[in-house]
Parts: C-alpha cells; sequence; structure tokens
C-alpha cells in the first residue's frame, strides 16, 4: 500500500524549561535499562532543557566518572550511539551515594548541596523533577526525606515526583500511599507513570478516532460487534521473582496497563486534549464498568514447562525464587461489560499473561458485518471481518481489514488488509520509546498522560474482587497451561461460547 504523507520524519518540538532531574535508585534496572537511554533519546532529538543536570543517587560505591561509563555502556546496547552526542550528554550526569533510609541530615542534605552547587554552575532554575525508580515501600519515606530536607518545595521553581507502579497493592494501600504523599504535595506535583499511555501508536488512536470524521460515528454499539485487547509475552518473568510472587498478573498488567486501554479507547470525545478532560473521560469509563462475575467471566492460570521459539524453558514453579507449590497467576482472560448509552451489549475481552506463544499487544475493534450483503458469498458470516488492529508492539501500527473485489468477470469478495506503519509513512523505523514521551511531558509539566488519584482507586477496586477470590479458590490443576501457548483451554472457551474467537492476526 501507497502512503502519501506531506512530511517526513519526526515532528519538531520545543526543549521543557531548564531542570535539575534527580533519579533514585539510578544503579536500578529500570534506571540503566530505561531512563537513562530515554534521556539521552530526548538529548540526540534536542529535546533535553538546556541547561539540564541529572543527578543519579544510589548506595553503589560509583563517583561521576564510573557512573557515566556505566551509563555509557547500556546505552551503546540499547539506543543508535554516537559518540560526540554521549559526550554532551554525559557531561549532564552526575552521582550522590546514598542511602534511601539515611537521615534528612546526612544523605539528603548532600543532594541537597549538589543539587544547588549545579545550579549555580550552570546556571539552572530552581525546578526539579525527582523520580523514584525504587521498590514502592520507599516512595512515602523518600518524600519525606525530600521535605524535611527543604526539597520539595520552592517560592522560585517547580517540584515534580515521578513514581512507577503498582500505586498500592488493593484499593486500601493505594489510598494510603496516596494520605502520605498528598499530605507532603498536591496532586499537580505527582506524576504517576504508565508507559502505556506513551506509546505512539496509544496517542495515534485518539487522533483516528477524533481527527477523522468516517471513524468516531461508527465507535459505537450500532456498528461494533465486540473489542479484544491482548497484551501477550514471550518471556517470563527474569530475575523478577520477588516482586511478581507478591504481584502477580492482576496487579502487574491487568490493573493498570490494560484497563488504561480499555478506556482510552471506550471514552466519549474529550473537550481538549488536557489533563483535565482527558482524564475525566477514562474515569467516567471505569465508572461505567460492571462488576465482574469472576467464575463465569474471568479465567487466571498459570504457566508450566513448553517451549518458546523452539527451546524449552522452565514453568513458574521452577523460576529461581519461586515457591514450589506457588498459585501466584501470570495469566489472566476476563470478559467486561460497560453500562452506558454507547457501548451497552459490546463485550469487551482482555488477555495478558508471561510465556505465551509470542509477544503481541494489540486492541482489535471487530465491527458487525453488514445486516444484508448482496453478493453471493459461500460464507458471509466468516468474510465479512471488518477489523481495526491498532498494534502496539511489535512493529508498531494500524491494521484495517475490509472487503474488496478480487479481479475478474464475476464477483468475488476476498478480505484485504490495509498497513499503517511508521517506517513506510514517515520513515521512522522504531518510534522513541514510551518514557521519553512521558519523561518530557513531566518536564513541561503536562499531566495528560499519567493517571490521577481517582482513576488509580476506581481501577483497583475493579480487581480486587478477582484478586479476592482467586486467593480463597486458586486452581488445583497449576501449572494450567504450557509455556509457548496462547493459555489456558479455558480462556479460549471464554470467547468461543459466545460465537467469536480471539484474533492474533
Amino acid at each position: 500500500m501507497t502512503l502519501e504523507v506531506t512530511c517526513r520524519g519526526m515532528a519538531k518540538g520545543a526543549p521543557p524549561d531548564p531542570c535539575v532531574m534527580v533519579i533514585f535508585g539510578v544503579a536500578g534496572d529500570l534506571a540503566r535499562q530505561t531512563l537513562i537511554p530515554s534521556l539521552y533519546g530526548l538529548a540526540c532529538q534536542g529535546l533535553l532543557p538546556e541547561p539540564f543536570a541529572v543527578v543519579g543517587f544510589a548506595r553503589r560505591d560509583w563517583d561521576d566518572e564510573t557512573f557515566r561509563e556505566d551509563m555509557r555502556q547500556l546505552v551503546r546496547r540499547k539506543k543508535p550511539f554516537r559518540e560526540t552526542q554521549w559526550q554532551k550528554f554525559a557531561r549532564a550526569l552526575t552521582y550522590v551515594q546514598g542511602d534511601f533510609s539515611a537521615p534528612a541530615s546526612e544523605a539528603y542534605a548532600t543532594l541537597r548541596e549538589q543539587i544547588i552547587k549545579l545550579q549555580a554552575e550552570r546556571h539552572i532554575p530552581d525546578n526539579i523533577l525527582f523520580h523514584l525508580a525504587t521498590p514502592p515501600s520507599f516512595y512515602a519515606e523518600i518524600a519525606q526525606k525530600l521535605a524535611d530536607a527543604s526539597l520539595l518545595h520552592s517560592d522560585r521553581g517547580w517540584r515534580r515526583l515521578i513514581i512507577e507502579k503498582p500505586f498500592g497493592y488493593d484499593a486500601a494501600s493505594a489510598r494510603e500511599l496516596d494520605r502520605q504523599l498528598l499530605r507532603l504535595m498536591e496532586e499537580e506535583q505527582l506524576y504517576r507513570i504508565d508507559h502505556y499511555l506513551g506509546k505512539e501508536t496509544v496517542q495515534n488512536m485518539l487522533v483516528f478516532r477524533f481527527a477523522n470524521p468516517g471513524f468516531e460515528p461508527i465507535w459505537n454499539r450500532r456498528y461494533i460487534d465486540h473489542i479484544q485487547i491482548t497484551a501477550a509475552e514471550s518471556q517470563g518473568i527474569d530475575n523478577r521473582a520477588g516482586y511478581y510472587e507478591a504481584a502477580g498478573v492482576v496487579r502487574d498488567m491487568l490493573q493498570n496497563h490494560l484497563l488504561q486501554l480499555l478506556c482510552i479507547t471506550a471514552m466519549e470525545p474529550p473537550v481538549a486534549y488536557d489533563g483535565l478532560s482527558l482524564r475525566n473521560e477514562t474515569f467516567k469509563v471505569l465508572q461505567a464498568l460492571e462488576p465482574v462475575h469472576v467464575p463465569s467471566d474471568c479465567v487466571l492460570g498459570q504457566y508450566g514447562p513448553g517451549l518458546v521459539d523452539g527451546y524449552p524453558v522452565a514453568g513458574y514453579r521452577d523460576e529461581e525464587g519461586v515457591a514450589p507449590h506457588s498459585t501466584t497467576p501470570t495469566f489472566v482472560a476476563l470478559k467486561l461489560r460497560l453500562a452506558n448509552w454507547r457501548r451497552a451489549g459490546v463485550p469487551f475481552y482482555l488477555r495478558t499473561g508471561k510465556r505465551l506463544l509470542r509477544k503481541l499487544t494489540q486492541i482489535s475493534i471487530h465491527f458487525k458485518p453488514t445486516p444484508h450483503l448482496m453478493f453471493p458469498v459461500e460464507d458471509p458470516g466468516r468474510l465479512q471481518q471488518n477489523i481495526l488492529v491498532f498494534r502496539l508492539q511489535p512493529d508498531e501500527g494500524i491494521h484495517h481489514t475490509f472487503l474488496a473485489k478480487q479481479p475478474g468477470p464475476d464477483i468475488c469478495v476476498r478480505p484485504v488488509k490495509m498497513h499503517f506503519h511508521y517506517n513506510n509513512a514517515f520513515g521512522i523505523a522504531e518510534p522513541p520509546s514510551a518514557y521519553e514521551w512521558l519523561l518530557l511531558d513531566a518536564m513541561r509539566g503536562n499531566q495528560t498522560l499519567f493517571p490521577r488519584s481517582d482513576w488509580i482507586y476506581k481501577a483497583w477496586s475493579v480487581v480486587d474482587p478477582i484478586i479476592k477470590h482467586w486467593e480463597v479458590q486458586p486452581s488445583a490443576e497449576l501449572p494450567n497451561y504450557p509455556a509457548g501457548s496462547w493459555g489456558p483451554a479455558a480462556a479460549a472457551a471464554l470467547i468461543t461460547r459466545d460465537g467469536r474467537g480471539w484474533y492474533t492476526g
């Protein structure tokens, strides 16, 4: 398919105001594998503030030079690397050794001195972005120490704090975390990051739907049969057994990523593309969700040994650090319904899991067949598959399956696919990472793509009954799907009983 566009490459953008960014837990995987490479990616696009400084904070015995060299090796493996660009970026990196639990008068005082020094030397205004790339158990303590060290407020600039999921482990703990944080700062200072919302195709779904008048009028129960959201991972838990044993797939993926994708798909048109309007509409979607009847509309599972990409892999209970009789779920599929005018009668099928057949994250909109097909076809029900797919990974893009006439003397109707990919349309082989855009938004003070506290509480209220039901009545037949499959047989039955099937195209 030929795509004609009026421009190629990345759209230009303005860098945010000068600031200092402090990364707590900079020696951990998130900072080394994602945050620093994302900042380097922004630097390569000319989107970092000028002037700008990064202060890494961790217990590791580093100085500025060893910190920079460690980051250099990671960035070389993660991003297209140019030595001259790295040298310019590396000058922004500095390091403070310290313990998160140290008294505010010790490591946090040293951090404060380092920030003041950098602001003076580099003429940076008193704007500071803190990113807590730490276990969530440290969030409240770090915030309190920052407040005690007079780092959390300023009359001469702004302060913002980024935290990572999970935001609590249930509705009660999420509220308690917010109580601890919001007595120290305002909601407008708190940025809860969900990297799925920063993906190009998630944002493109908003543009596709609300900027093109041909699609929004049919985005309703009259024309849509059902909607599927899949987030499949072929990998296992890597070295995260400690976290995953406590979290499981429902807390790790369903409560945040999948429910966010559902809300973006199902929301009403916002008044404007801003933090208030968009987040008001996504919250309304959760308000409209009917309670999940767990025994009939939810399937949980755990992977056993199997083959992934032709290689044998261990089952979940055989992973290092996992209890031999663990009942932690690694797969969930469920059917959700919305009780509102636009979506009544349109089921949403969601699924996510570890060690599935292949990596695939997508939203597929399945349209109803025409009420009467005048063309002679053998199986009109099977043929009339109009499907709109928003692919998040791999190969981000938009795919549309529709019917067309095959050339020939007679009417021969065939399904065809139309593909939109960023490389073909804009010459961008791989869009920038979601974290790049979200870090940029945080520096700009734009909360549009960051979940709000009321959304977090409501999302927990949706999944808490699922978690509690599983904890009381876990399956006695675990593991119940082999690694390298599409999950438990019951997950297939969940959708086939309605005359539908999971879509992986």
